[in-house]
């Protein structure tokens, strides 16, 4: 199963191995269930259709795990050259287990350009399937090259016809969604239709999958790969609506009225008499360790500060519980919801500094944020 995203989180791409056509290239450690497990049934396969021994049949094998993995990897890079023929950064393609992704720096600005980034992929793999048919039917039968032919046809056919299936986040839920965006003038809601669809494909797919293992079409071993295409629909599906929910309401993200205001209180001064002024300016106000010139220092961490003995607060400086600033991410006061998004993904933290130059303005809470831009979310939790 192919991907093509956006990146919305920090991922693990695994291991960088090089660039391909200034692409990088990361292998995820999953390849190598996908690598023993084809190479192993297509060694036993080629063994008994072709009668060759043991080691030349595990050749073949590797063979043809080299051959599908030169598949997907022309797939994805249908994806990300036509991304980077209008002008989307691309950041990395990603082979694994179920296939491959495609990580790219922004959406595409148009429904025309997100309906042709979608099906540069599926496009290269017909292109493929069909000089493999061809080369399966020009070769002599029951020879290595033919064996290897006709299951290349049948890997990128399926792929192909398979990614074409109009739900996120398949290829064709991408080309759904630019219809839709296209008819409605509104990404977020092609995102959100094309991920229902796509939780409606997963279904059907565990149905399907249901029904080849019940009569015996599907073999037992690839039971619990099928399965997991079909989890990993539903998974991609549900991201997808969530996103599309999630994007609508980042226009209503103001960091200068969501932000938590900051008290700033000298170095040294004791604990109890910090607490005591953040109590008298406010619920929820952050406390800032500020030097003698009244710059920022640090930020008083709450979960350390209420872990001291009450006894203790008076005799305790401030300092004590507080984290560097230079220690926590920073949001400066003017970015959209975009921007903030992006440094979350790329900065994981709890508290973000909201900062206007030099001065610190405030303190964002990443579950403040949360509840923003997921009420009904936070209100289920």
């Amino acid at each position: 199963m192919e991907q093509t995203r956006r990146p919305r989180r920090d991922r693990r791409a695994g291991l960088t191995v090089g660039r391909v056509l200034g692409v990088p290239l990361h292998l995820s450690p999953s390849m190598l269930v996908l690598v023993v497990l084809v190479t192993v049934v297509y060694a036993e396969f080629a063994r008994q259709q072709l009668g060759l021994p043991q080691v030349s049949g595990y050749l073949i094998g590797a063979g043809f795990v080299v051959s599908l993995l030169g598949s997907v990897l022309a797939h994805e890079l249908g994806h990300a050259l036509t991304a980077r023929r209008f002008g989307i950064g691309v950041r990395g393609i990603t082979l694994e287990l179920l296939g491959g992704y495609t990580e790219m720096d922004r959406d595409a600005p148009s429904p025309r350009v997100d309906l042709l980034v979608s099906l540069a992929g599926p496009a290269v793999s017909a292109v493929l399937g069909a000089a493999a048919v061809a080369a399966t039917l020009a070769l002599p039968d029951r020879t290595v090259a033919n064996q290897l032919a006709f299951q290349l046809a049948v890997s990128n056919v399926v792929v192909a016809v398979f990614n074409l299936l109009p739900g996120l986040p398949l290829d064709g839920g991408r080309a759904l969604r630019a219809a839709v965006w296209a008819l409605r003038g509104d990404r977020h809601t092609g995102t959100e239709v094309a991920g229902w669809v796509g939780r409606a494909v997963a279904v059907g797919t565990a149905l399907t999958v249901a029904v080849l293992a019940a009569t015996g079409v599907l073999a037992l071993f690839a039971l619990p790969l099928m399965a997991l295409v079909a989890v990993t629909l539903w998974r991609g599906a549900g991201q997808s609506i969530r996103y599309a929910r999630i994007s609508r309401r980042l226009p209503l993200v103001d960091l200068a009225r969501l932000a938590r205001p900051a008290l700033p209180v000298p170095t040294g001064t004791p604990l109890a008499e910090a607490q005591r002024r953040a109590a008298a300016a406010g619920p929820h106000v952050a406390v800032l360790v500020t030097d003698t010139a009244g710059r920022p220092l640090a930020l008083v961490e709450p979960a350390a500060a209420a872990a001291v003995p009450a006894g203790r607060g008076p005799w305790l400086a401030v300092d004590a519980v507080a984290r560097p600033l230079t220690g926590l991410p920073r949001l400066p006061v003017g970015f959209d919801g975009e921007r903030v998004m992006e440094t979350v993904r790329a900065h994981p933290a709890a508290r973000y500094v909201v900062t206007a130059g030099e001065d610190v303005v405030g303190v964002l809470h990443i579950a403040d944020l949360a509840q923003l831009l997921e009420p009904q979310r936070k209100m289920n939790s």
